[in-house]
């Protein structure tokens, strides 16, 4: 993307001394000055550094999606920053090398703050991380939030009195855990933080900043770049325009995977078992919702949805077990 500005620059330039009359070429000269003043504006705050937090489980959009939108901020260096340094895996397996981490970073204009589910929510109690981030905050242009990301945010104090919103099922416990009521909003603009709702909506959150630091002409060329223009094939994506039968089943299996960490009591009572994974959705187990035996071990699940998964072809999914 960035070398689609100097290409346009060059186009641009050229087209501009093909003219050969003196009044026509000036008038080029003058348009030509124009358009390059509405692509490549002043911007309103200078940018050089951007880093995205990574963590095992982080939920993947949630970070690679600001990191591709940001990543069209001209002059401006975006990189991972890992809860610790080395190979980091989400949920789905997939592996990003952190060259730098935390304990590396000391200044960020802006800080990049991904959700996912139970690592996220262990990572409100992460006092380090949250020190962290505090400290980076106390200089930065912009701190923000993707999804449940939001959570480790309001964990840290950052967003008392301020207006946010996260991930539609992340509301409650937001609300209930950190004493913030969300919006229900794309994304929100409370002063120099930026939340945006759940996993896609970090892509419209990164448009919102790029749209604020370089205004609007900047703001189309990157979408024209990315052909961002939304077309799902069906309507839903939202709590509110989803059959409520599917909203209410996926708030369960959230709610059954994260009943460990917000009701640890009731963990003691529950047969060990012999994964740490979900074995259909991937998604890391502090606690089960339903089990199998399979093959002389006791299998977890976050939801009675994935067990029927796992039951109807068991040999299909590879099985994390605890070590």
């Amino acid at each position: 993307m960035k070398r689609l500005f100097f290409a346009a620059t060059l186009i641009l330039m050229v087209a501009a001394c093909k003219d050969k009359s003196k009044d026509t070429a000036t008038a080029t000269t003058k348009n030509h000055e124009q358009q390059m003043a509405d692509i490549l504006p002043e911007p309103k705050v200078q940018i050089k550094t951007i880093g995205i937090l990574l963590y095992d489980n982080y939920a993947v959009l949630d970070a690679m999606g600001p990191y591709h939108v940001l990543s069209e901020l001209m002059g401006a260096k975006v990189f991972f920053v890992g809860r610790h340094k080395g190979l980091i895996t989400t949920g789905g397996g997939m592996k990003v090398q952190c060259d730098t981490s935390i304990n590396e970073v000391k200044q960020l204009d802006i800080l990049v703050i991904p959700g996912g589910l139970n690592e996220t929510f262990t990572a409100t109690k992460d006092t380090a991380l949250l020190n962290w981030i505090k400290a980076i905050d106390v200089h930065s242009k912009y701190t923000t939030s993707v999804c449940t990301g939001a959570w480790i945010l309001a964990s840290t104090g950052l967003l008392k009195g301020h207006e946010a919103t996260t991930h539609w099922f992340g509301k409650q416990i937001l609300k209930d855990q950190f004493g913030i009521t969300a919006e229900d909003k794309r994304y929100v603009q409370s002063g120099k933080y930026w939340t945006s709702a759940g996993v896609s909506a970090g892509i419209d959150m990164s448009l919102g900043l790029i749209n604020e630091i370089m205004g609007e002409k900047y703001t189309q060329t990157v979408m024209l770049d990315l052909e961002y223009d939304p077309q799902p094939p069906v309507k839903g994506g939202s709590e509110h325009n989803t059959d409520k039968a599917i909203v209410e089943s996926v708030r369960t299996m959230y709610n059954s995977a994260l009943q460990p960490l917000l009701h640890p009591e009731t963990v003691s009572a529950k047969a060990k078992i012999d994964n740490d994974k979900d074995p259909v959705c991937g998604m890391a187990l502090a606690g089960y919702a339903d089990t199998v035996h399979y093959k002389g071990k006791i299998i977890g699940f976050c939801s009675a949805r994935c067990k029927a998964g796992f039951q109807r072809n068991p040999t299909a999914y590879e099985i994390h077990t605890i070590k």
